[in-house]
């Protein structure tokens, strides 16, 4: 989904660069820390080191908070920290690799939708919902770390393709590509999940 609190975003961000306001930094994570979350927790299929990653994200936004652009959006700068956290976190397991925490129901961070209380599937369906989603969570964790980013991003967060681009540091051509054949391998490792996970998922 495409978020709707720009305005507001770059005002806080402005207090917190120029008046250490609190108040400003308290209001930033409430509006993003579950995103960051569930964003982390995609791109590294682990609920619990995404919770680790997003703290380190807003670390990182107080830290870093002077050398903020106030001409720029506060969203993108904030995503490029929480990527490229990501991305080291995924570098840092080809270095000394370890089996992810599996997901638990309910830990994901928000990365589920389950819908508005007054249209709750039934259990089966629910029961059906939730290892769709596994095994789409189970085929990201395995798609090249240059695609995933995109995919995430755009698929499950809904960002503009230029802003992809800007967070990624890469031309919005390449972007679009490279969603392109992220999906296209994202669709095959689901096409040969062998539980058939593919089925639910439409990109």
């Amino acid at each position: 989904m495409i978020r709707s609190f720009q305005a507001g975003d770059e005002q806080a961000m402005w207090r917190l660069r120029h008046e250490d306001d609190a108040g400003a930094f308290a209001e930033l994570m409430e509006r993003w820390e579950t995103p960051v979350r569930r964003l982390c927790a995609r791109m590294v299929g682990d609920v619990h080191r995404a919770e680790d990653l997003s703290q380190e994200t807003f670390a990182r936004v107080f830290a870093h908070r002077h050398s903020f652009d106030t001409g720029g959006r506060f969203s993108t700068w904030m995503w490029r920290i929480a990527v490229n956290l990501c991305h080291d976190e995924l570098r840092r397991r080809v270095r000394r690799p370890e089996s992810p925490f599996p997901y638990a129901e309910g830990e994901d961070g928000g990365v589920r939708d389950d819908g508005p209380a007054c249209e709750q599937p039934s259990p089966s369906e629910a029961a059906a919902k939730v290892e769709e989603a596994e095994w789409v969570r189970r085929a990201l964790v395995r798609l090249p770390e240059i695609y995933r980013a995109v995919v995430v991003l755009r698929h499950f967060e809904g960002l503009r393709f230029a802003e992809i681009a800007e967070i990624l540091g890469i031309p919005t051509g390449t972007a679009k590509s490279r969603m392109a054949e992220g999906l296209d391998r994202l669709g095959e490792l689901l096409r040969h999940d062998e539980r058939g996970g593919a089925k639910g998922f439409e990109p």
